[in-house]
């Protein structure tokens, strides 16, 4: 411990280091790493015949170690005289031709454009350990002293951390100098100790003295990583920077899943390497509670594509599930991107076969085969149908995914929030998704998943009876509430629906209450031709769409002379709003003079349904308060593995019923509603969605 500097600043002083290698004696002090896993960068940019200059040489073995292999034009220097003595003794008779000389490298006696290399290895890093003036005045003599004695086409190969300042620093000066700067990253090492000692990985700066160009701002900046030995050129000191934060994380993930293999959540994006967008989503599961076995270690599950916001696939909780259940102590799940193209299941393998065994758990046998699974053995069918944009929703797109039992299911995904499902219907079993018939002659097309279709495809038939969404079937199964339910169907009930989306919710309910007049509120235009040009949806007498905010739709009506009376009022409206903790509905529906006016247009004995999405619990407790104040009775219906939650609000508190009259009402109503002629989900049991309501 008595070799570490009492602060950073230390590292910058002669004294230190002379006290430093007195402790240490002779014993060398590799920063960085050795020769192994630096001579790919090295022998990239050093030539055998190059005159190379080392600053800051200390009594590291890499000079030694690239004589031997023919680079015989070495000089070092180090401010330290005792590691300069230390070193020429060890080297006099063994590397004749090699030279060691005790000099400050902010002064030094060297002629101009002596050398063709200079190499520095975590030497800036010791000097710039802060951005103090005095330190970066350090800096710039340092640096104007190796642009000295560098020819023009010579080298600066400097290895580093990369620190964000320090990596600054470097583009900063250089750049204006007309150098190019190319980055490398280090390939690991293969040796434990060596891991122990650097989690993060290790860089080389590549800094190409070119002649100076009086008046030229051109920058060139590049980065190679492990991956690719192709440089990839970025815009900006600021991206340089942002490519090297991702490497050094990474590094870190990978430090923390060796350490601890139990850690909870951990997941990365794989991007795509000449686009820069996300290709795969890896989430790391481990289940230590999964007894060790021979073949039990690690295993990679590719997620079928468009099954991805499943409860399985898409929650923590899911791939807990999912892991415990394939029975392996550690396993990755892969989720595939719309708008990427994959070569089926072999393809993906040979994509990610090196990047997840990095991910491997620690003690996995050198020769282990790491199976790849996932259902059924392929990797799903994603297509997509439509792409546009909306005023008011941005970027949307229409897609067909093959489900679970080979139905195939229509989805609008808004790509401000891409991972959740916005509307959601089944297609009839003969209305396949056109472009993913299967074709005997062209399995490896078929396998790649994500695909464009033909515009004709927007007429194929969508199942009406069958309601994709949980909260949809709960929403619906409230309408038990009206305690009447064996009246219900062919009641004349009016219901106002806020948010039509792709319209499920409101053509369910026109369908199957064959009476009902149902009123849907739907703020922005694109959806209502969304709805009817994708999803089946049409409007007639018993339903109409009115393009108006809710807020306003609601309030005109409250305030009319004699105001409408609805049997139901159901909100399923999202918020545009990213950064509330409640993503349904927007504030403004859950305030109390907005509901007093929601109270207004409902009939006495009339049900309020809300689907609420709320991940603040804090706010959560406002908005229940809130609504409780103008609906004294409230029941909810939570959604098993999601945050949806159903409310249940109706003005009088005299109403209340028990949970088994609750089940009762939605037998009687679900026996009224499966009438002859008419197809009924037989999955769909609305005394179950009645099972789980709480009074609140």
């Amino acid at each position: 411990m008595a070799l570490l500097p009492r602060t950073a600043r230390d590292f910058a002083s002669a004294q230190y280091w002379e006290r430093f290698f007195q402790q240490r004696g002779s014993r060398a002090f590799e920063w960085y790493g050795g020769y192994l896993e630096l001579c790919a960068a090295l022998h990239k940019y050093v030539r055998p015949r190059d005159k190379v200059l080392v600053v800051g040489c200390g009594n590291s073995e890499l000079s030694e170690q690239m004589y031997d292999v023919g680079y015989q034009d070495i000089v070092n220097v180090d401010i330290s005289e005792v590691v300069i003595n230390q070193m020429r003794e060890r080297n006099a008779h063994r590397r004749p031709k090699m030279s060691y000389l005790q000099m400050d490298m902010l002064q030094m006696d060297f002629q101009d454009a002596q050398f063709q290399v200079v190499l520095d290895k975590g030497t800036l890093d010791a000097i710039l350990v802060d951005e103090e003036e005095a330190t970066l005045e350090r800096v710039d003599r340092m640096f104007a002293e190796i642009s000295r004695m560098l020819q023009v086409g010579g080298r600066y190969l400097c290895i580093s951390l990369a620190q964000a300042h320090v990596v600054k620093k470097v583009v900063g000066y250089f750049s204006r100098e007309g150098w190019m700067v190319r980055v490398h990253q280090v390939s690991g090492s293969d040796d434990g100790a060596a891991k122990q000692q650097f989690v993060l990985p290790v860089f080389v700066y590549v800094m190409t003295k070119f002649k100076k160009i009086p008046g030229s701002v051109l920058q060139i900046l590049e980065i190679c990583t492990e991956e690719q030995d192709k440089p990839v050129r970025v815009e900006s000191a600021e991206q340089l920077v942002e490519a090297i934060k991702e490497r050094q994380l990474y590094a870190l993930l990978r430090s923390q899943l060796n350490k601890n293999p139990s850690a909870s959540h951990v997941s990365l994006d794989l991007c795509d390497a000449d686009a820069g967008k996300p290709r795969y989503t890896l989430h790391v599961v481990d289940s230590p509670s999964v007894k060790a076995s021979r073949n039990n270690h690690f295993a990679i599950f590719i997620i079928p594509q468009g099954r991805e916001t499943e409860w399985l696939f898409g929650t923590e909780a899911g791939r807990k599930q999912l892991a415990a259940s394939a029975g392996f102590r550690r396993l990755i799940t892969v989720a595939l991107h719309r708008g990427q193209h994959y070569e089926g299941m072999e393809g993906i393998q040979a994509e990610l076969s090196g990047k997840v065994m990095e991910l491997a758990p620690p003690g996995l046998p050198s020769q282990q085969q790491v199976p790849f699974l996932s259902v059924g053995g392929d990797i799903g069918v994603r297509t997509i149908q439509h792409r546009d944009t909306s005023t008011m929703s941005g970027e949307y797109l229409i897609e067909d995914v093959k489900g679970d039992n080979m139905c195939y299911f229509r989805r609008l995904i808004f790509l401000s929030n891409r991972n959740v499902v916005q509307s959601e219907a089944r297609l009839l079993s003969s209305a396949a998704p056109r472009g993913q018939k299967k074709r005997k002659k062209d399995k490896k097309k078929q396998a790649s998943g994500s695909t464009e279709a033909p515009p004709e495809s927007a007429g194929q038939a969508i199942d009406r009876s069958y309601l994709c969404c949980e909260h949809h079937k709960a929403m619906v199964a409230g309408l038990a509430l009206l305690r009447n339910p064996e009246l219900l169907p062919g009641a004349r009930l009016s219901v106002l629906v806020i948010g039509l989306g792709g319209g499920s919710l409101p053509l369910f309910i026109h369908d199957y209450f064959y009476e009902s007049h149902v009123e849907a509120v739907e703020i922005d235009p694109s959806m209502l031709e969304v709805a009817t040009r994708w999803f089946g949806f049409s409007q007639g007498d018993r339903m109409k769409v009115h393009i108006s905010d809710g807020l306003d739709y609601v309030a005109n009506l409250a305030a009319a002379a004699a105001p409408a009376r609805y049997n139901a009022v159901m909100f399923d409206v999202d918020s545009k709003d990213p950064t509330l903790g409640m993503s349904c509905p927007p504030p403004a529906f859950v305030e109390t003079a907005f509901l007093q006016k929601v109270r207004t247009i409902l009939a006495p004995e009339g049900v309020f349904v809300l689907n609420l999405v709320c991940r603040d619990s804090l706010l959560k407790d406002s908005v229940m308060a809130t609504l409780k104040e103008v609906f004294p009775l409230l029941y909810a219906r939570r959604i098993e593995g999601e945050v949806n939650e159903i409310l249940f609000c109706q003005p009088h508190p005299e109403g209340k019923l028990a949970a088994p009259e609750l089940v009762e009402m939605g037998r009687t109503l679900e026996r009224t509603l499966r009438r002859p002629g008419r197809a009924w989900d037989s999955s769909y049991i609305l005394s179950d969605m009645l099972k789980a309501v709480e009074i609140v």
